[in-house]
């Protein structure tokens, strides 16, 4: 029987790979409730010696399209005064003990991209595309990815990505890092699960002391980071060009950006 958590379920297998699963389904859009349910999540894991590694997977066509700016979901929206809160938890994320491997269907674009980055792998499908659409919002990225996109693509990929916004297909994520392996869509959660279960055949006490050693210091420095992310995020939401970048998007349209 799976537990719950939220939005969020959790289904522990005599193989030791738990499955983490988001139920908002299609996009998965987040808020703090569900971010706080995937922290909670891990939390519980990273204390169960049944469990030696996570995989993180949502229901759905999407992974995860991020915040809902444009309020088509039942998710809650970011506050004006910030995303702090919702970056707390976010933050719990990159503090677990444990291995987490990604399976990314469709879209992971925006703070979505920022949540398949904080898994240690990503397994996606050649369907699969990324984006870090910020600027193209009229915004500042957030959810880390200051920190996690360049040390995972490098900074001249990062910055690309960041500055053009433009999306990053199945197969170019592959070459470019992003993906660490690539695989059919009807069987991405097995091959996902198997480079899990790769991990799970490795000492666990020596897995949790590399991790903690490669990795450990990953939470700190999301949290320095993300609070220069809100800040800026902050003040780019009272311009005029985030107007018209937000609601460019819900129009399917180019963006007409005035530098405002």
């Amino acid at each position: 029987m799976a537990e719950r958590f939220g939005d969020v379920t959790v289904d522990l297998g005599d193989d030791f790979v738990a499955e983490v699963e988001i139920h908002r389904p299609p996009n998965n859009f987040f808020d703090v409730a569900l971010i706080r349910s995937i922290a909670d999540a891990y939390e519980a894991l990273d204390k169960d010696i049944g469990c030696r590694a996570i995989l993180l997977c949502s229901e759905g066509k999407h992974f995860c399209a991020g915040a809902d700016f444009n309020q088509e979901s039942d998710a809650a929206p970011i506050p004006e005064s910030g995303a702090a809160s919702l970056y707390q938890e976010a933050v719990r994320l990159f503090r677990t003990e444990l291995p987490v491997v990604a399976a990314v269907q469709g879209a992971a674009i925006g703070g979505g991209l920022g949540l398949a980055c904080s898994a240690d792998f990503r397994v996606g499908a050649s369907e699969a595309r990324f984006a870090a659409n910020f600027a193209r919002l009229g915004f500042h990225q957030g959810f880390g990815l200051s920190v996690t996109l360049p040390r995972i693509v490098g900074e001249q990929r990062a910055l690309e990505m960041l500055y053009t916004g433009r999306r990053v297909a199945g197969d170019e994520a592959e070459d470019i890092g992003l993906l660490d392996r690539l695989a059919p869509l009807d069987a991405l959660r097995l091959a996902a699960r198997e480079m899990a279960s790769e991990i799970v055949r490795s000492a666990p006490l020596a897995v949790r002391s590399i991790r903690q050693t490669m990795r450990g210091h990953l939470g700190d420095d999301v949290a320095r980071a993300t609070e220069r992310e809100d800040a800026e995020q902050i003040r780019l939401r009272a311009t005029a060009d985030f107007a018209e970048g937000t609601k460019a998007s819900f129009e399917r349209r180019d963006p007409a950006f005035t530098g405002r």
